[in-house]
């Protein structure tokens, strides 16, 4: 009897370092990256899931932003006017080695950058003038080509998570709204009707959803446009999921308009609820992109370091679950 009461107490003690560490864990491994000019500058940093630990990646007399993970966290794609017109840029996670990947000649600008779920391409909007189209290329930026060739703005793309579509906003039959196409450009189907507007499609990581931005809030939809609902009172743009799909984070406006008004950081639970600030600052805090470690997609994913991987994750959900 006396040995069963041992065991169980150091089973608990067991069980409770394997939370701690998980969640010391899940700490170090959750980052949010984004834009911010609060130096003065637009330029790319990361910090804790919580808003703690701010690192500064980019350092340049260029604007850099709309920086986004590679699936498997590796590289921040970005975007940035250090060369001239806006280029897509890549660099290593930590901010080092950056490099441009897009060079179309002209005054084109290309910007918001989006990975392939198996990282090899990356899809962004080039402009000329007025006139927006989604391009893709290769992930070293070889092989550029276009996917939309429409005069109406076709924008900001959003790869699926399963790579077979990529959703995007589009004016093509008038007010922008909610697009999805297969990944060669071709079937581009309406997902949205939204009064005015819809725009900064997001998709979830199991691919049942997409969050978006309308009229200055953010809701959430099935993936094939049904059952939109909105999510936040609160004006807000911006939105991207966490890796696990139980949270939203999103860009809020604090005061003044969107073109001179102070943004911040936010974070809410899939549903909407448990709304609560992440970044704090006075200036533009904006482009968040979120990534876990745990969830990333891993060029070999039967490895022992996967394998590691998915042990703790399934490991962390079973015990959120039980609490």
């Amino acid at each position: 009897m006396q040995f069963r009461k041992h065991a169980t107490l150091i089973g608990v003690l067991l069980l409770s370092s394997v939370v701690l560490l998980m969640n010391a864990q899940a700490r170090q491994e959750e980052q949010i990256v984004f834009a911010s000019n609060r130096d003065g500058n637009f330029e790319i940093y990361v910090m804790d899931e919580d808003g703690e630990n701010l690192r500064n990646l980019t350092n340049h007399p260029g604007s850099d932003y709309e920086p986004a993970w590679s699936p498997d966290g590796r590289r921040i794609a970005f975007v940035s006017s250090r060369w001239g017109p806006w280029r897509i840029y890549v660099m290593d996670a930590d901010g080092g080695n950056p490099h441009r990947l897009t060079n179309l000649p002209g005054p084109v600008g290309h910007e918001q950058p989006t990975w392939s779920p198996d990282g090899r391409e990356i899809a962004f909007l080039s402009h000329l003038g007025e006139n927006c189209d989604i391009h893709v290329m290769n992930a070293d930026g070889n092989d550029p080509r276009s996917l939309t060739k429409h005069p109406a703005f076709d924008g900001q793309p959003a790869w699926s998570p399963n790579g077979g579509e990529i959703a995007f906003a589009s004016e093509r039959d008038g007010n922008r709204q909610i697009y999805v196409m297969d990944v060669d450009g071709k079937k581009p189907r309406r997902l949205t009707n939204m009064p005015r507007y819809a725009e900064y499609p997001a998709w979830s990581p199991d691919g049942r959803g997409l969050a978006f931005q309308s009229e200055g809030r953010i809701y959430v939809m099935d993936a094939d446009g049904r059952n939109p609902r909105k999510l936040t009172d609160q004006p807000g743009t911006y939105p991207a999921w966490s890796p696990d799909g139980r949270e939203i984070v999103f860009v809020s406006l604090q005061d003044g308009n969107w073109q001179d008004g102070n943004w911040e950081i936010y974070a809410m639970d899939a549903d909407g609820g448990n709304v609560r600030r992440i970044t704090n600052h006075p200036e533009r805090d904006s482009d968040p992109d979120w990534f876990d470690s745990r969830f990333a997609r891993l060029p070999h994913a039967v490895s022992p370091l996967g394998k590691q991987i998915i042990t703790w994750g399934w490991l962390r959900q079973r015990v959120l679950d039980h609490h």
